[in-house]
């Protein structure tokens, strides 16, 4: 029996593709059509061939657990892609321009004058507490100015239909290979469709990648050095450091594949010698780049490295201490920021966020702990945080101790209704919560990707998108109704 749209139920959440009236939205209607006209084995037989596409593609992500330790598992993946209008990207997009480029500016007035806390913008505590504010990276002037070249941003869709910015990631952002291997997927699965509708491309991603790489080299040359560091095979993310590395054309390089020379110059040891390094996409934390300058026992970094990039002599993307501002207290003040740095109004709003810092706030916070999200500052992955309605009284009472003992150490926003998809379960569809990390590289120019990845709450219900918590994925397809 095909998929009749009129029978999958839109209720409260904004949904991605069908209306409350069961009628597909005008972008979706292409793939809403073809979707229905498929029968039960013609939809499990799509379903199987995305399965098995990832199978042989090998693409996995890595999960850890303290019984069993790290466990290599294929991707989860979804085959009805999520599909946005171009109309309405193309503000997304304005939005993540603005916010990146304030970020910038924030962090390098971290380093240099701070400005923005002399004149009361934001708090001189949150500087002071904070634990990604590198001290030797003070008066360093990184090229272009720029410290955060590649920023994956959350966003989420209330039930009103408002995206929000749910957080900034601004260190070492993963997830990108799997929204470019997404679509090598969908283009099996789905042929047809990308034949027929005007969903534009993502592909172009590592040429960008590597064009804004390339635009921060110390070196002027046609083609300069730019290698991908990566702490080994053993990292949760090690596929997407060897995929990027390969899509670009890049080496693929450990701490123990590079030296810092005499004259203070990144090398690659080869097997015809030493190469000269010039820009290092680093996917190390800043505490292990160099057991010089940071923690003395890593032996994932190498020794040098800090003083080279301070001489200018390397570029390091992300930059060190660009993680000052991947901080979800920081997070709160970005609307503030934005009007202090660029005399703008920001284009896309944050969730209403308390900062646990704040008595009245905090106050607030813990008398309606039952209706909150409480994030801890500096933790990723879901991991640390409490989903209020959903925790019980002792996990409740447990996060009241936490939050007067650190307060500067949590924030807490409304539960957001995030908006739903359609996903394929067993032979019909229901709706699964989604949220989509665009991803922006900013150099000598500004890329936003067409889309990003949308992560999907597999568990009916559940609200946690992150594959290390249960989640998958989708394809993203902005598509451009015009041209329909």
């Amino acid at each position: 029996m095909a998929i009749r749209w009129k029978q999958y139920q839109v209720k409260g959440p904004y949904d991605e593709l069908i209306q409350p009236s069961g009628k597909p939205r005008q972008s979706a209607q292409p793939l809403c059509k073809y979707v229905s006209s498929l029968s039960d084995s013609e939809l499990q037989e799509r379903k199987a061939a995305a399965e098995l596409a990832i199978r042989v593609m090998g693409i996995t992500f890595t999960v850890y657990s303290e019984q069993s330790g790290s466990i290599d598992r294929e991707w989860p993946f979804d085959i009805i892609p999520r599909v946005i209008p171009k109309s309405e990207w193309d503000k997304i997009e304005n939005g993540l321009r603005q916010r990146v480029r304030a970020l910038n500016l924030f962090i390098n007035d971290m380093y240099h004058e701070r400005r923005v806390l002399k004149d009361k913008v934001v708090p001189e505590e949150i500087l002071a507490s904070s634990k990604n504010f590198r001290e030797q990276c003070i008066g360093v002037n990184p090229p272009l100015g720029v410290w955060a070249h590649i920023c994956g941003s959350d966003l989420v869709r209330d039930k009103d239909g408002t995206v929000y910015v749910l957080e900034d990631n601004l260190r070492v952002p993963s997830g990108v290979s799997y929204m470019l291997e997404n679509r090598a997927v969908m283009k099996r699965v789905l042929p047809e469709l990308f034949e027929h509708c005007s969903i534009l491309p993502v592909d172009d991603y590592p040429s960008q990648l590597y064009d804004m790489l390339a635009s921060i080299s110390p070196r002027p040359s046609e083609r300069p050095e730019v290698v991908v560091l990566t702490p080994g095979v053993y990292n949760s993310a090690y596929y997407e450091h060897s995929y990027l590395a390969q899509q670009m054309g890049a080496e693929l390089v450990q701490g123990t594949d590079l030296v810092v020379g005499d004259d203070d110059c990144v090398y690659m040891r080869t097997i015809e010698g030493l190469a000269r390094v010039d820009v290092i996409y680093r996917r190390i934390d800043d505490l292990f780049l160099d057991p010089e300058t940071f923690r003395e026992d890593s032996t994932i970094g190498v020794a040098g490295l800090m003083r080279a990039w301070k001489k200018g002599n390397v570029a390091l993307a992300n930059a060190p201490g660009a993680g000052v501002a991947d901080d979800k207290v920081v997070y709160a003040y970005v609307p503030a920021i934005i009007k202090y740095y660029l005399g703008e109004e920001p284009l896309l709003p944050n969730v209403p966020t308390y900062v646990c810092l704040e008595k009245q706030a905090r106050d607030h916070v813990i008398a309606n702990l039952d209706k909150m999200v409480v994030k801890p500052a500096n933790e990723s992955g879901g991991y640390g945080m409490l989903v209020g309605p959903h925790a019980s009284k002792r996990e409740r009472e447990k996060f009241k101790r936490l939050i007067r003992k650190d307060p500067r150490n949590y924030i807490a926003q409304p539960l957001v209704s995030l908006s739903t998809t359609p996903t394929l379960v067993d032979n019909h569809v229901e709706p699964r919560h989604v949220d989509i990390r665009p991803f922006i590289l900013s150099g000598a120019r500004t890329f936003v990707t067409t889309g990003g990845l949308t992560r999907v709450a597999l568990r009916k219900g559940s609200t946690v998108v992150n594959s290390s918590q249960g989640g998958g994925s989708k394809d993203t397809w902005i598509v451009d109704s015009e041209a329909l």
